[in-house]
């Protein structure tokens, strides 16, 4: 472990002198120190960082819950809902259609129609953070796709598992679905209503005792919601959104900070552990071919938002670009995949395609405003910005 972030310090700091953001130097490290490649292997086998891999994504997912408040959700509900519903519609049937066309079976076009709809909700915050854009007008669209996708996610996963499995009881797909809404169904509640009695209950001056006590709770709450089907983010996140509202908020959310920073770098370098460079030559068309479509939609998604929110071509921009990343679910449903005997295929694909858009979306969207120009209206609002800046 102290190798990993040595190794993830030293090449972010080197990125950082050249521009480049950390999420992909991070994933380069556990690649190039992965059991995959030749020279220093730090692990033998990438599970042994499972446990804090899966605490990074807990703690990325919690902080942005703090980030995102509750008056957002009741305010922009129903626009969230729709934008939500717009990029999924948009991603997804373009990932199910790309699955189709690639021939390699039903089962295999399911798996990639959830591959390429969803993005990465840890990579998306971490750029978020990066980028200094959380107080941005056009981040609440953002973070409110990323709820409806987790949404999508935890029942997406209940009613893919049968398929997968061979199972052809749809009364267990039923059950197994209605489990994970019940239990999603009774933390918005206690998100709703629950928030004062919360804040009594994690009152306190000492900061020791409310690190353990947030922690605890984002933790075991994360471990309930994967018992009951539930992405362990989306519980996180849920616990976040509670205690975001409480008195004790700010101050969770100084002390979780560095938290955040720390294992979320195990978290992207435990990623590039599982990546095997050998495997990705005999799927670049496929990756390449993926990552066009993924963007092309992206960008469509973002018009599409920026429609439902009047938002200019700048806010839309960025939008398309810092949703594109693919990371966390995709690799779920490599392992499903791999589990249930699909296509060789299909883990060397997933792999090169989430590491390509793990690298190009957090450049993209640092330099969102090369898209901004070429979008409609892009042009003119240029125009106008340097007449104004002619001195009289």
């Amino acid at each position: 472990m102290g190798g990993a972030f040595l190794a993830a310090a030293v090449l972010a700091r080197v990125g950082g002198r050249i521009g480049l953001p950390t999420i992909p130097l991070f994933i380069l490290a556990g690649i190039l120190l992965g059991p995959y490649t030749p020279g220093v292997v730090l692990l033998d086998d990438p599970h042994d960082l499972e446990m804090l891999s899966a605490l990074g994504l807990v703690l990325l997912l919690f902080y942005l819950g703090l980030e995102f408040h509750l008056d957002d959700l009741k305010t922009g509900g129903r626009k969230m809902a729709l934008a939500g519903g717009t990029y999924l519609a948009l991603n997804v049937g373009a990932g199910l259609g790309f699955g189709f066309a690639l021939g390699w079976g039903t089962s295999e076009a399911l798996v990639l129609a959830g591959v390429l709809g969803i993005s990465s909700s840890a990579i998306v915050t971490k750029v978020l953070v990066d980028l200094n854009r959380i107080g941005n007008p056009e981040t609440r669209p953002i973070l409110g796709i990323i709820v409806v996708e987790d949404v999508f996610l935890a029942l997406y996963l209940a009613a893919l598992q049968p398929i997968l499995s061979g199972a052809d009881s749809l009364g267990a797909a039923v059950l197994d679905g209605g489990k994970a809404f019940g239990f999603l169904l009774l933390l918005a509640l206690a998100a709703r209503f629950g928030t004062k009695l919360i804040g009594k209950l994690m009152n306190t001056r000492d900061d020791e005792l409310l690190v353990i006590s947030f922690l605890g709770v984002a933790v075991f709450v994360a471990g309930v919601s994967e018992w009951f089907g539930v992405a362990d983010a989306i519980g996180a996140f849920m616990v976040g959104l509670m205690l975001g509202s409480t008195t004790s908020g700010p101050r969770i959310m100084k002390l979780v900070h560095p938290l955040r920073d720390a294992f979320g770098a195990i978290f992207f370098f435990a990623f590039g552990l599982s990546i095997n460079p050998g495997d990705l030559p005999s799927v670049v068309w496929p990756v390449l071919a993926a990552v066009a479509v993924t963007v092309a939609m992206n960008v469509f998604a973002g018009m599409a938002t920026a429609r439902i929110y009047a938002f200019g071509p700048k806010a839309t921009a960025n939008v398309s670009t810092t949703l594109l990343a693919r990371g966390e679910f995709a690799l779920i449903l490599a392992t499903m995949a791999a589990g249930a005997g699909l296509d060789e295929r299909l883990s060397p694909f997933i792999a090169g395609y989430v590491l390509v858009l793990a690298v190009l979306s957090p450049l993209a969207a640092g330099r969102s405003h090369w898209l901004a120009r070429i979008l409609p209206g892009g042009r003119t609002r240029d125009q106008e910005a340097d007449k104004e800046a002619v001195p009289v």
